[in-house]
């Protein structure tokens, strides 16, 4: 039993090492997209202010393109939802159901229930995944 004990934190020891160097990598990696990002702008500004659509550099094109975000405003989706369907635009629209919160109202049943209704099992998979948990002791 103390060697299977031996192989546990052993094991510990490994996943903490592997999270920390996680957060290290993505901590890096946080900067370098925060530099990637302010370089793109500048390179950006640079090209509008020298009126170049495009050059070459090495055997690189580097070009100017501008791509358009459009987001529902917070408050106001319901509405442009109804102005789609109106315009003839009703297939972009999409119901969808967070994974997380259809998870969470499964979990909720299942504690209340030892099974769930049989027409809502029959439209859900439910996959339990055991995993360690971590965080600093007292």
């Amino acid at each position: 039993n103390s060697m299977s004990q031996a192989t546990v934190f052993e094991l510990a020891d490994r996943l903490l090492e592997l999270r920390d160097r996680k957060a290290e990598l993505e901590g890096f990696l946080k900067a370098v997209n925060a530099a990637i990002e302010e370089t793109d702008r500048k390179l950006a500004e640079a090209m509008v202010n020298e009126e170049l659509q495009n050059f070459v550099r090495g055997d690189r094109l580097f070009y100017l393109r501008t791509e358009t975000y459009v987001s529902a405003k917070a408050d106001r989706r319901q509405e442009l939802i109804a102005w789609l369907k109106q315009h003839g635009m009703g297939d972009l629209v999409q119901e969808t159901v967070h994974p997380r919160t259809l998870s969470a109202a499964v979990k909720e049943l299942l504690e209340d229930e030892d099974d769930l209704p049989e027409d809502l099992s029959e439209l859900v998979n439910v996959f339990e995944k055991t995993t360690v948990g971590l965080r600093k002791a007292k």
